[in-house]
Protein backbone atom coordinates (compact mmCIF):
# COMPACT_ATOMS: atom_id res chain seq x y z
CA UNK A 1 0.00 0.00 0.00
CA UNK A 2 2.64 2.39 0.88
CA UNK A 3 4.04 1.84 -2.66
CA UNK A 4 0.98 2.62 -4.47
CA UNK A 5 0.38 5.56 -1.97
CA UNK A 6 3.84 7.19 -3.01
CA UNK A 7 3.14 6.34 -7.06
CA UNK A 8 -0.08 9.01 -7.08
CA UNK A 9 2.28 12.06 -6.14
CA UNK A 10 4.85 10.63 -8.79
CA UNK A 11 2.23 9.80 -11.58
CA UNK A 12 0.31 13.21 -10.74
CA UNK A 13 3.54 15.83 -11.04
CA UNK A 14 5.67 13.06 -14.04
CA UNK A 15 4.79 15.49 -16.90
CA UNK A 16 6.32 18.59 -14.85
CA UNK A 17 8.91 16.81 -13.67
CA UNK A 18 11.99 17.98 -16.73
CA UNK A 19 10.24 21.84 -16.22
CA UNK A 20 11.19 21.58 -12.49
CA UNK A 21 13.96 20.19 -12.95
CA UNK A 22 15.62 21.81 -15.39
CA UNK A 23 14.61 25.30 -14.49
CA UNK A 24 13.72 25.25 -10.71
CA UNK A 25 15.32 22.83 -9.05
CA UNK A 26 17.92 19.84 -8.86
CA UNK A 27 16.55 16.30 -9.49
CA UNK A 28 17.51 15.61 -5.35
CA UNK A 29 15.25 18.19 -4.65
CA UNK A 30 12.31 17.40 -6.74
CA UNK A 31 12.69 13.93 -4.68
CA UNK A 32 12.80 15.44 -1.49
CA UNK A 33 9.71 17.87 -1.90
CA UNK A 34 7.80 14.98 -4.17
CA UNK A 35 8.68 12.11 -3.60
CA UNK A 36 9.67 12.10 0.52
CA UNK A 37 7.29 15.27 0.99
CA UNK A 38 9.67 17.05 2.74
CA UNK A 39 8.49 21.08 1.82
CA UNK A 40 11.20 22.22 4.68
CA UNK A 41 14.53 20.89 3.30
CA UNK A 42 16.51 24.07 3.48
CA UNK A 43 18.91 23.80 1.09
CA UNK A 44 16.18 22.96 -1.46
CA UNK A 45 14.21 25.52 -0.45
CA UNK A 46 17.25 28.04 -1.11
CA UNK A 47 17.78 26.58 -4.44
CA UNK A 48 14.28 27.14 -5.13
CA UNK A 49 13.97 30.70 -3.86
CA UNK A 50 17.73 31.40 -5.18
CA UNK A 51 16.15 30.36 -9.08
CA UNK A 52 12.47 31.83 -8.73
CA UNK A 53 14.47 35.24 -8.19
CA UNK A 54 16.78 34.95 -11.06
CA UNK A 55 13.91 34.08 -13.37
CA UNK A 56 12.09 37.15 -12.08
CA UNK A 57 14.59 39.52 -12.43
CA UNK A 58 15.50 38.45 -15.86
CA UNK A 59 11.45 38.71 -16.75
CA UNK A 60 12.04 41.75 -14.97
CA UNK A 61 14.93 43.21 -16.53
CA UNK A 62 13.01 42.64 -20.33
CA UNK A 63 11.19 45.98 -18.97
CA UNK A 64 12.75 47.57 -16.39
CA UNK A 65 14.30 50.24 -18.31
CA UNK A 66 11.33 50.96 -21.02
CA UNK A 67 9.87 53.33 -18.92
CA UNK A 68 12.74 55.22 -19.01
CA UNK A 69 13.28 54.75 -22.54
CA UNK A 70 9.21 55.89 -23.58
CA UNK A 71 9.75 59.16 -20.67
CA UNK A 72 12.43 59.97 -23.62
CA UNK A 73 10.75 59.51 -26.82
CA UNK A 74 7.61 60.96 -24.77
CA UNK A 75 9.36 64.25 -23.61
CA UNK A 76 11.61 64.29 -26.80
CA UNK A 77 14.44 65.14 -24.49
CA UNK A 78 17.29 63.44 -22.95
CA UNK A 79 18.00 66.13 -20.95
CA UNK A 80 19.32 65.39 -17.17
CA UNK A 81 20.90 61.68 -18.77
CA UNK A 82 24.06 61.27 -18.77
CA UNK A 83 25.68 59.45 -22.03
CA UNK A 84 29.02 59.13 -20.38
CA UNK A 85 26.84 57.54 -17.45
CA UNK A 86 25.33 54.96 -19.40
CA UNK A 87 28.40 54.49 -21.57
CA UNK A 88 29.94 53.09 -17.83
CA UNK A 89 26.73 51.48 -16.93
CA UNK A 90 26.87 49.84 -20.42
CA UNK A 91 30.31 48.63 -19.48
CA UNK A 92 29.75 46.99 -16.48
CA UNK A 93 26.83 45.37 -17.80
CA UNK A 94 28.39 43.96 -21.05
CA UNK A 95 31.66 42.81 -18.48
CA UNK A 96 29.18 41.05 -16.40
CA UNK A 97 27.32 38.97 -19.48
CA UNK A 98 30.92 38.31 -21.80
CA UNK A 99 32.65 36.94 -17.97
CA UNK A 100 29.42 34.72 -17.49
CA UNK A 101 28.91 33.42 -20.61
CA UNK A 102 33.00 32.34 -20.84
CA UNK A 103 32.34 31.00 -17.15
CA UNK A 104 29.60 28.91 -18.43
CA UNK A 105 26.89 30.14 -15.49
CA UNK A 106 23.84 29.03 -15.54
CA UNK A 107 21.28 32.16 -18.01
CA UNK A 108 19.46 32.44 -15.04
CA UNK A 109 22.12 33.80 -13.01
CA UNK A 110 23.24 36.78 -15.43
CA UNK A 111 20.37 36.66 -18.45
CA UNK A 112 19.06 40.17 -17.11
CA UNK A 113 22.35 41.45 -18.28
CA UNK A 114 21.35 40.28 -22.03
CA UNK A 115 18.06 42.72 -21.90
CA UNK A 116 19.46 45.23 -19.18
CA UNK A 117 21.98 45.78 -22.33
CA UNK A 118 19.60 46.47 -25.22
CA UNK A 119 17.79 48.50 -23.17
CA UNK A 120 20.70 50.51 -22.61
CA UNK A 121 22.25 50.60 -25.96
CA UNK A 122 18.56 51.71 -27.28
CA UNK A 123 18.70 54.60 -24.49
CA UNK A 124 22.46 55.72 -25.35
CA UNK A 125 21.29 56.04 -29.24
CA UNK A 126 18.11 58.16 -28.15
CA UNK A 127 20.66 60.34 -26.13
CA UNK A 128 22.34 61.13 -29.00
CA UNK A 129 19.31 61.14 -31.13
CA UNK A 130 18.04 64.06 -29.16
CA UNK A 131 21.18 66.01 -28.59
CA UNK A 132 21.19 66.49 -32.19
CA UNK A 133 23.56 63.47 -33.37
CA UNK A 134 21.99 61.14 -34.53
CA UNK A 135 24.93 59.84 -36.75
CA UNK A 136 27.17 59.46 -33.72
CA UNK A 137 24.25 57.62 -32.47
CA UNK A 138 24.35 54.94 -35.42
CA UNK A 139 28.26 54.94 -35.58
CA UNK A 140 27.80 54.18 -31.67
CA UNK A 141 25.76 50.98 -32.35
CA UNK A 142 27.61 49.82 -35.26
CA UNK A 143 31.02 49.84 -33.35
CA UNK A 144 29.58 48.18 -29.98
CA UNK A 145 27.77 45.24 -31.61
CA UNK A 146 30.71 44.86 -33.41
CA UNK A 147 33.13 44.86 -30.30
CA UNK A 148 30.62 42.74 -28.51
CA UNK A 149 30.75 39.82 -31.34
CA UNK A 150 34.38 39.88 -31.06
CA UNK A 151 34.04 40.07 -27.14
CA UNK A 152 31.70 36.90 -26.44
CA UNK A 153 33.81 34.90 -29.40
CA UNK A 154 36.39 32.21 -28.50
CA UNK A 155 38.88 34.93 -29.99
CA UNK A 156 38.95 37.01 -26.47
CA UNK A 157 40.88 35.73 -24.13
CA UNK A 158 39.42 34.84 -20.72
CA UNK A 159 42.03 36.94 -18.96
CA UNK A 160 40.34 39.91 -20.47
CA UNK A 161 37.03 38.97 -19.77
CA UNK A 162 37.87 39.01 -16.07
CA UNK A 163 39.58 42.00 -16.15
CA UNK A 164 36.26 43.87 -17.82
CA UNK A 165 34.77 42.18 -15.00
CA UNK A 166 36.94 43.63 -12.49
CA UNK A 167 36.51 47.21 -14.15
CA UNK A 168 32.97 46.81 -13.62
CA UNK A 169 33.45 47.70 -9.78
CA UNK A 170 35.35 51.63 -10.85
CA UNK A 171 32.52 51.62 -13.91
CA UNK A 172 29.38 51.40 -11.71
CA UNK A 173 31.29 53.96 -9.58
CA UNK A 174 32.07 56.52 -11.63
CA UNK A 175 29.10 56.26 -14.15
CA UNK A 176 26.95 56.66 -11.10
CA UNK A 177 28.31 59.68 -9.23
CA UNK A 178 28.72 61.12 -13.05
CA UNK A 179 24.79 61.00 -12.60
CA UNK A 180 24.29 61.76 -9.42
CA UNK A 181 26.21 64.68 -9.82
CA UNK A 182 24.46 66.09 -12.32
CA UNK A 183 21.55 65.77 -10.79
CA UNK A 184 22.59 67.61 -7.49
CA UNK A 185 23.91 69.95 -9.77
CA UNK A 186 20.73 70.62 -11.94
CA UNK A 187 18.75 70.58 -8.29
CA UNK A 188 15.96 67.92 -10.20
CA UNK A 189 16.41 64.30 -11.74
CA UNK A 190 15.68 65.49 -15.24
CA UNK A 191 13.66 62.72 -17.60
CA UNK A 192 15.17 60.01 -15.39
CA UNK A 193 12.18 57.60 -14.47
CA UNK A 194 11.81 56.74 -11.02
CA UNK A 195 10.01 53.01 -12.41
CA UNK A 196 13.63 52.25 -13.92
CA UNK A 197 15.62 53.19 -11.02
CA UNK A 198 13.27 51.73 -8.23
CA UNK A 199 13.61 48.40 -10.51
CA UNK A 200 17.63 48.65 -10.95
CA UNK A 201 17.88 49.34 -7.18
CA UNK A 202 15.31 46.26 -6.31
CA UNK A 203 16.80 43.65 -8.79
CA UNK A 204 20.77 44.26 -8.11
CA UNK A 205 19.81 43.66 -4.27
CA UNK A 206 18.15 40.33 -4.58
CA UNK A 207 21.08 39.22 -7.32
CA UNK A 208 23.67 39.35 -4.45
CA UNK A 209 21.74 36.37 -2.90
CA UNK A 210 21.23 34.84 -6.41
CA UNK A 211 24.89 35.33 -7.22
CA UNK A 212 25.97 34.03 -4.02
CA UNK A 213 23.61 30.58 -4.08
CA UNK A 214 24.07 30.01 -7.79
CA UNK A 215 27.63 30.87 -9.08
CA UNK A 216 29.27 31.73 -5.34
CA UNK A 217 31.81 34.22 -7.23
CA UNK A 218 32.99 36.28 -4.86
CA UNK A 219 33.63 39.25 -8.40
CA UNK A 220 30.30 39.12 -9.22
CA UNK A 221 29.32 39.43 -6.04
CA UNK A 222 30.88 42.42 -4.85
CA UNK A 223 30.34 43.64 -8.33
CA UNK A 224 26.48 43.25 -7.39
CA UNK A 225 26.90 44.85 -3.84
CA UNK A 226 28.57 47.87 -5.30
CA UNK A 227 25.87 48.52 -7.77
CA UNK A 228 22.79 48.08 -5.01
CA UNK A 229 25.01 50.92 -3.18
CA UNK A 230 25.23 53.15 -6.30
CA UNK A 231 21.37 52.39 -7.50
CA UNK A 232 20.62 53.21 -3.88
CA UNK A 233 22.25 56.29 -4.13
CA UNK A 234 19.99 57.61 -7.48
CA UNK A 235 16.87 56.10 -6.05
CA UNK A 236 17.32 58.63 -2.53
CA UNK A 237 17.66 61.35 -4.90
CA UNK A 238 14.60 60.45 -6.87
CA UNK A 239 12.85 60.52 -3.83
CA UNK A 240 14.74 63.67 -2.52
CA UNK A 241 13.83 65.69 -5.94
CA UNK A 242 10.13 64.09 -6.38
CA UNK A 243 8.31 67.02 -6.51
CA UNK A 244 10.83 68.98 -8.71
CA UNK A 245 10.64 68.94 -12.29
CA UNK A 246 12.80 70.93 -14.75
CA UNK A 247 10.20 72.99 -15.60
CA UNK A 248 9.54 73.96 -12.09
CA UNK A 249 13.10 74.66 -11.69
CA UNK A 250 13.33 76.77 -14.58
CA UNK A 251 10.25 78.95 -12.96
CA UNK A 252 11.92 79.27 -9.58
CA UNK A 253 15.10 80.90 -11.16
Amino acid sequence: MATSEKAVPTSFMEPFKDVLVNYLMPEKCYDEFFLDFNFLHVDCLKIIISKGLGIGIILGSVLVKLPQILKVIGAKSAEGLSFKSVMLELLAITGTMAYSIAKGFPFSAWGEALFLMLQSVTLAFLIQHYKGSTVKGLTFLVIYFGLLAVLISPLTPMSVVTTMQASNMPAIIFGRLIQASINYRNGHTGQLSAISVFLLFAGSLARIFTTVQETGDSLMVLSYIISSSCNGLITAQILYYWNVSPEMKKKAE
